[in-house]
């Protein structure tokens, strides 16, 4: 699972009011080449919640995002090029999401999170 996927996602259980971020448990990490495409990073930046992005990536060894962002970041290559990289690049193939507000655990195989919700969470 890239993180621009986590970056998306939130906890569905009933009654849960904070399920966004989830949090990770990494048992397995790769970094697989994307193509790199900066208007597409632009693009993407304002959907992006940033805090949850770094934290993620932290999660999973990547420390090289600073702690906060601002849009004429987005000219700069180097910037750029780490938002890539931990966006698009680093992908979580086995561990869990556990959602913040329960620590309900949910399994990722294979990079595919398993978000399906036991009968008594709907």
């Amino acid at each position: 699972m890239k993180l621009i996927t986590h970056n998306m996602l939130s906890c569905h259980i009933k009654g849960v009011k904070n399920g966004f971020p989830f949090k990770i448990q990494a048992d397995k990490v790769e970094s697989r080449d994307a193509d790199f495409d900066p208007q597409f990073l632009r693009n993407i930046f304002g959907r992006i919640e940033w805090d949850a992005l770094r934290d993620a990536a932290a999660s999973l060894g990547v420390d090289n995002l600073p702690q906060t962002v601002s849009a004429e970041m987005l000219e700069d290559d180097d910037f750029l090029q780490a938002f890539h990289h931990a966006l698009l690049e680093v992908t979580l193939e086995e561990g869990a999401l556990i959602c913040p507000e329960t620590g309900r655990k949910f399994s990722v195989s294979k990079g595919i999170p398993n978000l399906l919700l036991n009968e008594d969470e709907t």
